[in-house]
């Protein structure tokens, strides 16, 4: 590189590197007549040097500030990307800055001096900078708590879903841009007036393909709570709704979801005595996308898709297999392959917010009952080729009249996993299960650990359907995933806190798909059972058994009572004996006529 350079040089090279250029998320470029005023940062008269400036204010920034490359980057020119750094921040909370001579870089996030790569990067290197790399579970947990007991005590929102529906859609309004910590320490009414505005224009895109996404709105505009003077907790909230965020937006979103994470979370706080949801476990919406051989190309169903758990992790998994969150088949996969069906309208209302969290607001999630035939008629319209599925399990709601219609509507042939109680097909009507077995195959039954849904006490299986086949009395497979290695940690549920999960999870995804290679294994006959059936203990018989047993008898033909000689029997020997300790052992020496006869 020629140390020779002129500004003009080192900023075309910047601009070629950088890949700054205008596009349909930002704007972007570099010259020396642009002014932060023309850029639209009113009455600001500096010229940046290059810019990235995205439309949605909640994405990272980037202003560069450049050099000849005779110029060292001293003090002098760090104040000047410094500058230019806070003058975006009026509008940014995240802003990259970077300073380039050609041939040396020093790289800001925010107004902290980062340690980069010695060359100058691509663009996308620096706007990853604010990217979390991992997700600390551990610290969703402690985050969900608190934000629990905040709206509960200091914002006074007594109903449970309604505390989730508010965080979702701050959580939302932060993801479009609302910019929350900027609205820190200017009181409750312009806080809870910003989320209103970002939320409804984040919806504008979205009603043209579901125009129930509205419902989100109306709850939140429905929610009551007090108007809080505590500014305090007001703040707390927005720094933890931020740090969610920040991790929703990871890296690793795509293994974790992390909102599936706090919803399960979020919903350990409801009353024994609140009817509801039971909210899949995670690890388990992973494994069923697994065990059904889920790939890019599928349609996705969950026809009672609750907060859209299964939905987020098949969209997450899909998009990870077609090369990321940028391709064009990320964006088919987002508007044309998940379908969601959600019958309450405050759970409804989540599943919407969790989409639009995950940047798909078009996701075709209709709220309507699956029991009824408009539901039907609906999810016959569309190309599912998978279902993903954990229906309310109570009869009033209709479990197994879901389950059918689910499998009469869907194509022939199409893989549909149900998590129900372990005895739920036995325990439905004998004419609705000869009609759906007339009908449908049962093909697999994965009874999962008995103490998954912590707390609940309902003990439950997978089951693997193939639509549109009839039983035809053919055996289906199954097995027992006796523990899935999570353990219960104190007033925090069910976690992975020994990293067992990942290596059980490999040996049942093969166990399934090649439907053997473990002890628990059988193949069951469905005129005799539709569940796993637990072994029988083998019958074993010891001499002591033999003994009482022909004791018994021997009692019996002398006429003696046994209860009564068993007491006597007893008294004698512990008050008619010489008793004799040690430091571990009581003897007791049975006497008569003051003789040893015996010990115990």
């Amino acid at each position: 590189m020629s140390k020779n350079m002129t500004e003009d040089a080192v900023r075309d090279l910047a601009r070629d590197i950088l890949g700054l250029a205008d596009s349909d998320a930002a704007r972007a470029g570099v010259g020396q007549l642009t002014t932060f005023n023309q850029l639209g940062f009113a009455g600001v008269a500096d010229k940046p040097d290059g810019w990235y400036l995205p439309k949605n204010k909640a994405d990272v920034a980037f202003v560069l500030e450049t050099k000849a490359s005779r110029i060292l980057l001293g003090q002098a020119q760090v104040d000047e990307v410094l500058k230019n750094v806070r003058i975006m921040q009026t509008q940014y909370e995240k802003v990259v800055g970077v300073l380039y001579n050609g041939e040396d870089v020093r790289v800001f996030k925010g107004e902290e001096e980062v340690k980069t790569p010695d060359k100058l990067q691509h663009l996308s290197y620096y706007l990853s900078l604010y990217t979390v790399d991992n997700i600390d579970k551990e610290r969703i947990y402690q985050l969900t708590a608190r934000i629990n007991n905040c709206l509960h005590f200091e914002f006074g929102i007594k109903n449970l879903y309604h505390r989730m529906i508010f965080t979702a859609c701050a959580l939302v309004a932060e993801r479009y841009g609302a910019g929350l910590k900027r609205l820190k320490n200017l009181g409750y009414a312009t806080f809870h007036t910003a989320i209103h505005s970002t939320l409804s224009k984040s919806l504008i895109d979205s009603r043209k393909q579901n125009a129930k996404i509205d419902i989100l709105l109306e709850e939140y505009s429905d929610i009551k709570m007090n108007t809080t003077d505590n500014q305090q907790a007001i703040n707390d909230f927005i720094d933890w709704v931020v740090e969610i965020s920040e991790c929703v937006n990871s890296n690793e979103w795509r293994g974790e979801d992390v909102m599936g994470i706090f919803f399960n979370e979020f919903n350990r706080y409801k009353k024994k005595s609140e009817a509801g949801q039971v909210f899949t476990p995670e690890h388990i919406t992973d494994f069923m996308y697994k065990i059904l051989e889920v790939n890019m190309n599928d349609c996705i169903l969950d026809a009672t898709c609750g907060s859209g758990g299964f939905l987020v992790k098949a969209m997450a998994n899909m998009i990870r297999e077609s090369g990321g969150m940028k391709t064009k088949k990320a964006s088919e996969i987002k508007s044309k392959q998940l379908y969601g069906i959600e019958f309450d309208r405050e759970i409804y209302a989540l599943a919407c917010a969790n989409m639009l969290i995950h940047k798909d607001g078009k996701t075709n999630l209709e709220q309507m009952d699956a029991r009824t035939e408009a539901a039907c008629e609906w999810m016959q319209s569309k190309p599912i080729t998978k279902v993903l599925m954990n229906p309310p399990y109570e009869n009033k709601y209709g479990c197994m009249t879901i389950v059918e219609n689910v499998l009469d509507s869907v194509p022939t042939h199409t893989q549909c996993a149900f998590i129900l109680p372990d005895k739920k097909l036995e325990k439905a009507s004998k004419a609705q299960m000869k009609r759906i077995l007339k009908n449908h195959r049962l093909r697999k039954v994965i009874k999962l650990p008995e103490d998954l849904f912590f707390g609940v006490g309902i003990t439950t299986s997978i089951f693997v359907f193939e639509s549109g086949v009839g039983q035809g009395g053919k055996e289906f497979f199954a097995c027992y995933m006796e523990s899935d290695g999570l353990a219960t940690v104190k007033n925090k549920g069910r976690h992975d806190i020994y990293g067992k999960w990942a290596s059980i999870e490999s040996h049942w995804i093969d166990v399934v798909v090649k439907q053997s290679g473990d002890d628990t294994c059988q193949w069951v006959d469905p005129s005799e059972h539709l569940s796993y059936q637990m072994p029988q203990k083998p019958f074993e018989i010891f001499e002591e058994d033999f003994k009482k047993t022909a004791l018994d008898y021997l009692m019996f033909q002398k006429g003696v009572d046994a209860k009564a000689f068993s007491e006597k029997l007893t008294d004698t020997a512990m008050y008619s004996s010489r008793v004799s300790t040690d430091d571990k052992t009581v003897t007791l020496i049975m006497q008569r006529g003051g003789d040893d006869v015996g010990k115990n």
